[in-house]
């Protein structure tokens, strides 16, 4: 998988870029912005003289001045001056669209001050392709200095500029590191400028990308640029079991999709009462058990049935008729007759609660190993434990310790014939076995 600006591999074939499936998503980097004002044909006569530049398939991008005689396009591999040296990158926005992503960014226009040198011709690719080749090497030797040091730290990512002049290091640390002689270690081991930067455990899962639970691209590292706060509330608002593995993505964090629909399950829930979670009826006090948000549906049990599976399905609008009549010191006779009021048929099968704990009808239970002995105790069943009283010597051996013969219990019985009784048309006298 590879484009055409990729470097030159082995037998002429394109070597690919490595982006593990950015290609896949739009185009050889992350965190794409598709540039449609530079698809239509017409020429703007007060163009905007910014750009906007990745680095490293779009691990970090940058704002740079256009200079007129550069003239670069979207999607053109230019160099641009970093202020210790200059770098290689790709032209990912030009145009109006860059002024509206400075707007997002907050970043003011004064305070750019870098600016683009030329296009890159074939050895910048060249050098560009060598810098990248080697950045997996240094980061395994600095993964090995950082941890015969002793330092709680791991080491994400690594950036070289392109003139080999500076190195980025990107780590993440539960707490502050004192990396004074890391720094020492890597500027002998590496003859580079080192620069440290530490980043949180989504921003290094964008770095590196990978495949989610649902079988798509992590969100981090194809589209999402800003991390919200993610809380097991969500979950919980979602009706959702809290399970620390399934809730988890591949940054040991919160899934950020879990924000995704927060906003409609909370304006769906706004027109749920309060207050509700139980309700008093002349039978007995209920409690508030399950919430379906689609079905507008609350389930409720009575305390003294708790946890034998039998809910009552009540419409939102029952219950707060429900809640105002125990304001006024009013309770209907059951739920049972509130909930026959309900429309749609309750579906018979599993229900799962919220703590993801699953509960079976009355009918479709089934009854445990202690209950069913003590039934078969009752029906006088033989296959029943008897421990009561120890099991004797049978009949037959007992007869034949004494020196006679085993008893026949019935006498009517052939040999041979068994349970099934005489031959029929034959005689069931013994005596007259030889006659």
């Amino acid at each position: 998988m590879a484009c055409s600006s990729c470097a030159p591999g082995k037998d002429g074939k394109p070597g690919g870029c490595n982006s593990n499936g950015g290609c896949g998503s739009g185009g050889c980097n992350r965190l794409n912005t598709y540039d449609w004002l530079s698809t239509m044909d017409y020429e703007d006569p007060s163009e905007y003289g910014l750009l906007e530049v990745s680095f490293k398939q779009g691990a970090s991008k940058e704002f740079f001045h256009n200079p007129p005689h550069v003239n670069a396009n979207t999607g053109d591999m230019v160099v641009v001056d970093t202020g210790t040296g200059w770098n290689v990158g790709r032209v990912s926005l030009s145009g109006e669209l860059v002024r509206m992503q400075m707007k997002k960014k907050k970043v003011k226009e004064d305070s750019i001050i870098k600016k683009v040198i030329r296009v890159a011709n074939q050895r910048d690719l060249e050098k560009h392709a060598e810098v990248l080749s080697d950045e997996k090497p240094i980061m395994v030797r600095a993964r090995v200095i950082a941890r015969t040091l002793g330092l709680k730290m791991k080491i994400g990512d690594v950036e070289v500029q392109t003139d080999r002049r500076k190195a980025t290091f990107y780590y993440t640390a539960d707490g502050r590191i004192d990396f004074r002689e890391l720094i020492r270690q890597y500027a002998k081991e590496f003859r580079i400028k080192i620069e440290m930067r530490q980043i949180g455990a989504r921003q290094e899962s964008a770095r590196i990308g990978g495949i989610g639970s649902c079988g798509r691209e992590l969100c981090c590292s194809t589209w999402l640029s800003d991390f919200k706060s993610v809380s097991t509330a969500a979950a919980r608002y979602q009706n959702l079991a809290i399970n620390q593995s399934k809730l988890s993505g591949q940054c040991g964090r919160l899934k950020c999709c879990l924000n995704y629909e927060l906003d409609s399950y909370m304006d769906a829930l706004s027109h749920f009462p309060k207050g509700a979670d139980k309700l008093k009826t002349e039978a007995g006090t209920t409690v508030l058990v399950k919430t379906d948000v689609f079905k507008q549906l609350m389930y409720y049990c009575y305390e003294k049935d708790r946890g034998r599976g039998k809910f009552y399905p009540l419409k939102v609008d029952k219950v707060k008729e429900i809640l105002e009549m125990n304001r006024n010191d009013e309770m209907p006779l059951d739920l049972n007759i509130m909930a026959m009021n309900f429309v749609e048929e309750e579906p018979v099968g599993v229900e799962e609660n919220l703590t993801g704990v699953i509960d079976l009808p009355p009918e479709k239970r089934r009854k445990s190993n202690r209950s069913r002995k003590n039934n078969r105790k009752k029906s006088g069943d033989r296959r029943g434990p008897q421990n009561d009283k120890p099991r004797g010597p049978k009949p037959e051996n007992k007869d034949k310790a004494e020196g006679g013969k085993p008893k026949s219990r019935n006498k009517n019985r052939s040999r041979g014939r068994g349970r099934r009784g005489p031959k029929p048309g034959g005689n069931n006298n013994n005596n007259n076995k030889g006659a």
